[in-house]
């Protein structure tokens, strides 16, 4: 016949289980961090409407209004992590010359850009999400090359701007809804 354990179970000995009113539940994040977060859910709910109820569709195209309604463009903008075809120089073995020359002709999350304008329907080979993301129509500042990148890739320069937070607010959309 078993022993009956008090406490935490095997391997915690001993260990007396807390009072329901001295549980504390934390998501380790704080307070100053995680209030922009509730606003911008916010900003976006305003927006959509629920968050959970709105099929994607519909939310991109209240995305896209309000975008091409209330960005400032053309702005200035960087991509935010290794766009696709770069992975593997970023985080593979170093081929710092295979790099820079595929740089010269293909867009970088290094670049700087000039965000001319976004539209609705259109595929890039470039574009991480193509067929759902939003087109993004730039020019490479350092050569004037265009590329069409995908809007969820990109971030606005200028971190005080309402444009960052406009792309912010879409990116964390996108990336967690769609």
């Amino acid at each position: 016949m078993k022993k009956k354990r008090k406490g935490g179970g095997i391997g915690f000995g001993n260990v007396q289980k807390p009072e329901a009113e001295s549980i504390v539940i934390s998501d380790f994040e704080p307070q100053a961090e995680r209030e922009p977060w509730v606003e911008q859910e916010s900003r976006i709910a305003e927006l959509i409407g629920d968050l959970d109820e709105c099929p994607f569709g519909k939310a991109m195209s209240k995305f896209y209004d309000h975008l091409r309604s209330s960005l400032e463009l053309p702005c200035e903008v960087t991509g935010i992590e290794d766009f696709r075809w770069e992975e593997r120089y970023v985080l593979g073995p170093p081929k710092p010359k295979e790099y820079a020359r595929l740089r010269e002709k293909q867009p970088s999350f290094r670049d700087t850009f000039e965000l001319l304008s976004i539209e609705q329907g259109v595929v890039s080979k470039w574009m991480l999400f193509a067929g759902e993301d939003l087109a993004a129509h730039v020019r490479r500042k350092s050569d004037g090359k265009a590329f069409c990148l995908g809007l969820a890739e990109l971030k606005a320069t200028n971190k005080n701007s309402k444009n960052h937070q406009l792309l912010s607010d879409y990116v964390m959309y996108f990336v967690n809804y769609r």
